[in-house]
């Protein structure tokens, strides 16, 4: 009984061995003594709206079929930061003829939009204030859905941010990105 006993503490210790020291199946370690938690996410500090948009830089993109605004991203201005925060100027035409502009970001991780400055009729930009410019959740409801679609169809394919302003203006031209779900 003694012998059994001492073969299977003897498996048991070598098993948690091979576990805390070994690659998994995947070439991940299972289990790391010396694990270290990855740095808090920093976001990029004092960012500026980019030049104001002119239309010829305008690229409309597919919403919902039950959209009745017009939704366009200035593609001169679509920008990928070290910090993985895609930003763009986004310009919303209402059915009844008003112009919406304003300068924003996706932190696609985290699937967060935020707003930084809003465009003004004489074209300079007005700075977000405090509350306003706090990142938001993202969310897929019917109305006002825009931040969804170019986060899940254009900005953050498989919930990873583009890797460059070329591959979101590309998903854009695309209709799609082709990693988007």
């Amino acid at each position: 009984m003694k012998r059994w006993v001492a073969c299977l503490l003897a498996v048991v210790v070598a098993g948690a061995a091979a576990q805390t020291s070994g690659p998994s199946a995947y070439g991940r370690q299972v289990l790391n003594p010396n694990f270290e938690e990855p740095e808090a996410w920093q976001e990029q500090q004092e960012v500026e709206p980019p030049t104001f948009p002119r239309q010829e830089s305008l690229r409309e993109f597919y919403v919902s079929a039950v959209a009745t605004n017009t939704y366009m991203i200035d593609e001169s201005t679509l920008a990928v930061g070290a910090d993985q925060v895609v930003r763009y100027v986004l310009v919303v035409k209402t059915s009844g003829g008003a112009t919406n502009i304003s300068f924003e970001g996706i932190h696609c991780m985290e699937l967060r939009w935020k707003h930084y400055a809003t465009g003004r009729s004489d074209g300079t930009w007005m700075k977000s204030r405090a509350i306003r410019s706090e990142w938001r959740p993202i969310e897929n409801k019917p109305v006002n859905r825009h931040h969804a679609a170019l986060s899940r169809d254009y900005f953050c394919p498989a919930g990873s941010a583009i890797s460059t302003a070329d591959e979101g203006r590309n998903a854009l031209r695309l209709g799609k990105h082709p990693n988007s779900n």
